[in-house]
């Protein structure tokens, strides 16, 4: 599928106009390098038992579902450093975000035939819809407004688990922060001062501030709900709100300030929190208040 849209991105790039063949060029050999070099590089330090025959699994239910936010994130990132490419070779914003959701969504492919070949994981259709989710919510902004307004990030922290169960959430801090979801929170950052109209007499938003959705787990040892229970833990779903900045909203002439600041608009920044925990074994529902929030 990824060579079919590479031929039919080169063989209509007189349609588009302003395509500069050049940087075209130069960004399909640079994804290709940069694809190959990732999926080695999972490939090694993901999968350390040797694979077998393709199968699929279904893992709907494991990690209280903060896997699938793992994977809509990724898969959006992707299609979106994937536009801002595809907008440098000359394409415009609603053009670069559909090639850039079609980099995102085949990024993605491989790894989930790879863990179909996997003796400890599986083809998950589950991740597969995930993958799809991210890079569709980017082109459905830039086809409605021609901006983004809902912006998903990431943000992790150490947590003490990973000692409990090492070989599964992660030896180091090297390993747990990709492994050990405990530690990890998917946030959706909403724009307000987009959604205003102009008018003089309105208390305009600050376009610069968000406010922030989050979701994360915590007592998860094992992929398993009742797993981690019957270890003693009992896991709970949170839920955040927070403050947030719009990193690519701050004006600047510079295009290196512009590049850093693009990248860094993918975490969330530190700020207080609310959180609101909810446990089922026993159903519980507590809020806490953190002053600073990663």
């Amino acid at each position: 599928m990824r060579i079919l849209f590479l031929i039919l991105l080169v063989t209509t790039s007189s349609v588009f106009g302003q395509i500069r063949q050049d940087r075209l060029n130069g960004l399909l050999i640079g994804q290709g390098v940069g694809f190959a070099g990732t999926i080695y590089g999972l490939s090694k330090a993901w999968y350390k038992k040797p694979l077998k025959n393709f199968h699929t699994f279904n893992d709907n239910q494991e990690w209280l579902q903060i896997d699938k936010a793992g994977h809509a994130y990724t898969a959006y990132q992707i299609a979106r450093i994937g536009m801002a490419a595809y907008q440098w070779a000359g394409m415009n914003n609603k053009q670069a975000a559909v090639s850039g959701a079609t980099s995102g969504i085949t990024f993605m492919l491989p790894i989930e035939v790879l863990d179909g070949f996997s003796p400890e994981y599986g083809f998950s259709l589950g991740d597969i819809a995930a993958n799809v989710t991210g890079p569709a919510l980017l082109v459905a902004q830039q086809l409605s407004w021609g901006e983004v307004r809902f912006t998903p990030k990431w943000s992790v922290h150490s947590t003490k688990l990973a000692r409990e169960r090492p070989e599964l959430l992660g030896r180091s801090w090297n390993e747990s922060w990709l492994k050990d979801y405990n530690g990890q929170t998917y946030w959706l950052s909403v724009n307000p001062a987009s959604f205003q109209k102009l008018d003089d007499r309105q208390i305009r938003w600050p376009k610069l501030m968000n406010i922030a959705v989050g979701y994360g787990i915590d007592n998860m040892i094992s992929a398993d709900y009742e797993k981690s229970v019957a270890m003693g833990r009992r896991p709970v779903r949170q839920f955040f709100i927070s403050p947030d900045l719009d990193l690519t909203r701050i004006p600047t002439h510079s295009n290196l300030l512009r590049s850093l600041l693009f990248i860094a608009n993918c975490f969330k920044i530190p700020a207080p929190a609310v959180e609101f925990r909810v446990s089922k074994v026993p159903p519980k529902f507590k809020i806490k208040v953190h002053p600073v929030y990663f």
